[in-house]
């Protein structure tokens, strides 16, 4: 098989060589054969200018032998200059000449290859990679190269020309390095137009948003590689800056990947400075979004600001968005569909704790990413019952499972469970029926709502924690399970099998794992844990 696979792909380039001569024949007969494609943002003065132009005048310097001493085998014609190269060494920097080198061409045999369509500074600089690993390209000029690189099948100057781009690309640039990406059919150059992209997906909205379908679908893809962290910080802190944790505790926290280093480190500060805040906080286009607010003086006392903030784990950078409408604290933020919607929680204004005249806020709220504005949808349907309040969690608990949320409750009445769902495409709420009684199960109080591919429940009682799940499909409760007690408080996330929650009496974070249901303490963290939110972002 190994010597079918070799003539195959020698077949290949051989025929490859023979359409791009083809093709050279004809740019030759073109008004414009000796002129490629200007630079996205280049002023060009004729030729591209190098540290050094002695190449121009001295036959030596464009001499390209592989050992000392070695004859150039091959003459290369390009634009204004001949090159004398080993065509042997050339072969191995570009499937080009490799391809050439072993065809019957005419070229081949006078020892003569033509290029007078391409640049002889581009082509020098190709060369000087090539064989003494020199590269010197003007940034103003990658564009060019990168279409020799491209065309030449030379993937290591190409790949050198690509990575000097990543620092040169920015918002006036990046859509015409794409369109000449896509003119000459360069699948290296667009994936790194794209990389930045997505790298600044809404930061740069205005022109994410005018891609086509597929690209677009192509950046949400890209913001989802990398290192994939579990992350943790504190989304309620009440004590005043006399406490000596309040400073240390505005951070953001990561775990580390590697086997050798698994400690909680900071990654960054938040975005603005207070000693009491209450957000809830959600993961879209692997974005953190920390939404609530903060604790300000004012003339007489303090007050509450409302302030949302999104988290670009690529670029470390905060941006302010818009502020919730209603005040809430202790709500559920969930992301589904593209959106991020606020539901429950009661009033955000002295952080008291709530009593038996806190209301449950109805009102629900969508967050839209592209137009950074908040609108009320259907409100939760919350008639004849009522669900109880709780400072360990948000209330009420809430996840998305495909285009709907799922919200879970206890119904202060009778101390059932009670699922509803939303339907984000129609703007519909139901109620999921049958609820989970106190007969089914004895978990007073709800810790944890995820999904699978089901819903995953986690609640307690005095003695232990027990798991159930809800199918949405058949609407059926599995058994309660159940599980070592540990006090959990704060907002949990599932990964896979894994569940990850705060537990205030290992100051730390704990690992369920949903088969076995065995449970494993993370190290601790570098605060005190007290109301964390634990999250998953790709950096």
């Amino acid at each position: 098989m190994k010597p079918l696979k070799q003539y195959v792909l020698t077949l290949f380039l051989w025929i490859s060589s023979w359409v791009r001569y083809g093709l050279l024949r004809l740019w030759r007969t073109s008004a414009v054969a000796n002129t490629w494609r200007t630079s996205p943002g280049a002023v060009r003065n004729g030729a591209s200018h190098t540290a050094s132009e002695e190449w121009r005048t001295d036959r030596a310097l464009r001499t390209f032998p592989w050992d000392d001493g070695t004859v150039a085998k091959v003459t290369i014609q390009t634009s204004t200059h001949a090159f004398y190269v080993d065509l042997e060494r050339l072969s191995e920097c570009s499937e080009y000449f490799r391809a050439l080198s072993q065809s019957r061409m005419r070229e081949t045999s006078e020892s003569l290859i033509h290029l007078e369509h391409v640049s002889s500074s581009i082509f020098y600089n190709l060369l000087e990679l090539s064989f003494h690993d020199r590269f010197k390209v003007p940034s103003e000029e990658l564009g060019d190269h990168i279409q020799v690189g491209s065309y030449l099948l030379a993937e290591v100057f190409l790949s050198k020309c690509l990575s000097a781009l990543v620092f040169e690309l920015n918002p006036d640039n990046c859509l015409s390095y794409l369109a000449l990406a896509q003119e000459i059919c360069c699948a290296e150059l667009k994936m790194t137009v794209l990389t930045y992209l997505s790298r600044n997906l809404l930061e740069l909205s205005h022109l994410t948003r005018c891609l086509n379908d597929d690209e677009h679908e192509r950046l949400l893809h890209l913001r989802m590689r990398g290192d994939q962290r579990l992350c943790s910080l504190r989304k309620e802190n009440l004590t005043s800056w006399n406490d000596p944790e309040t400073e240390s505790a505005r951070q953001l926290f990561t775990l580390g990947v590697s086997e050798d280093i698994r400690d909680w480190h900071p990654i960054t500060e938040f975005p603005f400075r207070a000693d009491k805040w209450c957000f809830s906080t959600a993961v879209l286009y692997n974005y953190l979004y920390i939404i609530g607010g903060y604790r300000q003086r004012k003339k007489k006392g303090w007050e509450f600001k409302m302030a949302s903030y999104r988290y670009n784990p690529f670029t470390h950078t905060w941006s302010p968005i818009m502020p919730l409408i209603k005040h809430r604290r202790h709500f559920s933020a969930v992301a589904c569909e593209g959106c991020i919607y606020a539901v429950g929680g009661w009033y955000l204004d002295s952080l008291v704790t709530p009593d038996s005249s806190t209301a449950l806020y109805t009102a629900v709220e969508r967050y839209d990413p592209w137009e950074d504005t908040w609108r009320f949808v259907s409100s939760l349907p919350l008639t004849d019952f009522h669900f109880t309040m709780s400072l360990s969690h948000d209330v009420p608990l809430a996840t998305s499972l495909g285009h709907c949320l799922y919200v879970l409750g206890n119904i202060q009445r009778t101390g059932e469970k009670l699922v509803l769902q939303y339907d984000t495409r129609h703007d519909l709420w139901a109620e999921l029926l049958p609820t989970l009684t106190r007969a089914d199960a004895n978990l007073p109080t709800l810790y944890f709502l995820g999904a699978t591919d089901r819903l995953i429940v986690i609640g307690g009682n005095n003695s232990e924690n027990g798991l159930t799940s809800f199918c949405v499909q058949s609407k059926q409760w599995g058994p309660v399970r159940g599980v070592e007690k540990v006090a959990l408080a704060g907002q949990g996330t599932v990964l896979s099998d894994q569940i990850y929650m705060p537990a205030i009496e290992h100051n730390s974070i704990v690992k369920l794992d949903l088969r076995t249901l065995s449970l494993s303490v993370l190290p601790a963290l570098p605060v005190s844990t007290r109301y964390e939110a634990i999250f998953h972002l790709y950096f």
